[in-house]
């Protein structure tokens, strides 16, 4: 059983929904990360995303695109990123992590960090030696992934996939195919920080989604407060936040980040909870 296995498992004999927050790696500072991911798992977060910086985010909204400008700014890469989860796997060993992006870092990675004459990805092995817990690359379509999601399986990684509002039966099914760990449902047509959630809609699109995908559904995209946290628990496994969080801690002073997000955070573990 994977760390996110485990940690759903344990969530569902509580009767609680995870709480996964998103932050982008090096994102206000670059030093700032591992601090940031111990605050957040002490006000309540059960996974954590940690977004890996990359110069053309395509689904991802104006707000976390300029975090990822601004973290490559400061020269943080997939390097960087393995080394912040690497730090923060000191102090604990328990809280999942999931590294988000795109495909170009990770095939970029393997490039630079591959041995010649070896099977399997350097960036899964790299991965898994840090600490790391679950991917989710945005632009790896399932029916292309049956190696990669081996090599993590393999290495006791999770292999995580978007499902959208206009996602097919079909898709879906290739999906539960490959997934491990939770999928992560797009509430919201477009990229991450746009539009409102309409929390009728994911209600609708849930028992379409677990017809096909048996493993716990994490919902995001739309969600910036405990009161859609809350909505959305009622009916999902899970609720994402990132792009809200970027925007409360992008213009802070180093020393106020960490409160910031714990503070933002403690209030969405309390409704959800309720």
């Amino acid at each position: 059983m994977s760390r996110i296995e485990a940690t759903f498992s344990a969530l569902k004999a509580q009767g609680r929904k995870a709480l996964i927050p998103y932050v982008t790696a090096g994102f206000p500072f670059a030093d700032i990360t591992p601090a940031l991911m111990h605050g957040m798992v002490e006000a309540g977060a059960d996974v954590i995303e940690l977004g890996v910086p990359f110069s053309d985010p395509m689904a991802d909204g104006p707000v976390i695109q300029k975090a990822g400008e601004k973290a490559l700014s400061l020269g943080v890469g997939m390097v960087h990123v393995l080394d912040q989860v690497r730090e923060f796997r000191k102090r604990n060993n328990t809280t999942p992590v999931v590294l988000m992006g795109y495909a170009n870092p990770v095939e970029r990675y393997d490039q630079k960090h591959g041995t010649p004459g070896t099977t399997g990805s350097a960036f899964v092995r790299d991965a898994a030696a840090a600490g790391v817990d679950g991917v989710l690359i945005v632009d790896y379509p399932p029916e292309e992934c049956e190696a990669f999601a081996a090599d993590l399986r393999a290495h006791g990684m999770d292999l995580i996939f978007l499902l959208a509002p206009t996602s097919t039966s079909e898709r879906m099914a290739q999906v539960a195919r490959v997934a491990s760990g939770y999928v992560y449902y797009v509430s919201l047509k477009g990229v991450t920080g746009s539009g409102a959630l309409v929390t009728a809609a994911v209600e609708q699109m849930l028992p379409r989604i677990r017809q096909h995908v048996h493993i716990p559904v994490g919902v995001g995209f739309g969600i910036r407060d405990a009161a859609t946290a809350q909505a959305i628990g009622k009916v999902a496994d899970a609720v994402v936040i990132g792009s809200r969080i970027i925007q409360l801690i992008e213009d802070q002073e180093h020393a106020k980040v960490v409160p910031m997000t714990m503070d933002f955070l403690r209030g969405v573990r309390k409704a959800l909870d309720a």
